[in-house]
């Protein structure tokens, strides 16, 4: 049980970081005058780690409480988790393209905390963490349908506004529709993999001994001894 109220307490340290990486993701882009502020929440990335912050915590708090995760808890977060490794993914091939194409891009340490060191983090937790349960395969659906539904409602607003938070989504940016169609479908396809390895793994048991079970088992020497005690008893019985 120590473990799993030490694995609660990182969860909400997690939480924490994700929300102080939001608030100065934020502000930089605020003060980079790249960003203009009702489109900082139009960014998959910034819904996913808000609903990633929020999910933490209410994880944090159970995992003090509770010895096991419920199993609305493990579904949960795998659909979140599902939403920011993808994000982090397709931030990676932005920042790739951008490199091929010579626009000079710059990444600030928020990014790099919710892009990359947040669903690392959320890979290793959902790994090893204790008292998580196996998700349900009806998460992959699911999985689906908010990027989906983040999409259609994207390039419709991008029309009205004449701005998209990512290039592919831009017809202009791209050789046209079926360019922008087969992009889409292959980020559907990444959300698709990574909820089935997610909830593969999940039935996976890696189980962490726990905190002094380790300390308190002998050492190696220490066990030799003992072979070679119970050695000398069975030959002088003999």
């Amino acid at each position: 049980m120590l473990t799993r109220r030490i694995y609660g307490w990182l969860r909400l340290l997690t939480a924490a970081v994700c929300i102080v990486s939001l608030t100065h993701r934020m502000l930089w882009g605020m003060g980079s005058q790249t960003l203009a502020s009702q489109n900082f929440f139009a960014y998959l990335t910034i819904q996913s780690n808000l609903a990633f912050a929020a999910l933490t915590i209410v994880a944090g708090i159970i995992g003090l409480r509770h010895s096991e995760d419920p199993a609305w808890l493990t579904s949960a977060r795998a659909l979140v988790l599902s939403w920011t490794i993808t994000a982090g993914l397709a931030f990676s091939i932005i920042v790739w393209q951008a490199g091929v194409r010579g626009i000079p891009i710059t990444v600030p340490w928020s990014d790099v905390v919710l892009h990359y060191v947040l669903p690392g983090f959320g890979v290793i937790a959902w790994l090893i963490g204790p008292g998580r349960t196996s998700a349900s395969w009806r998460v992959v659906p699911y999985v689906l349908l908010y990027p989906a539904l983040w999409g259609i409602f994207t390039i419709w607003r991008g029309r009205i506004i004449g701005w998209y938070p990512y290039y592919f989504l831009d017809p202009r940016q791209v050789s046209g529709l079926p360019e922008m169609v087969i992009s889409s479908l292959l980020a559907l396809s990444i959300f698709a993999v990574v909820a089935t390895a997610l909830v593969l793994s999940s039935r996976v048991r890696v189980r962490m001994p726990p905190f002094g079970e380790i300390s308190s088992r002998p050492a190696p020497a220490a066990r030799r001894r003992r072979v070679l005690d119970v050695l000398r008893h069975v030959r002088r019985a003999r």
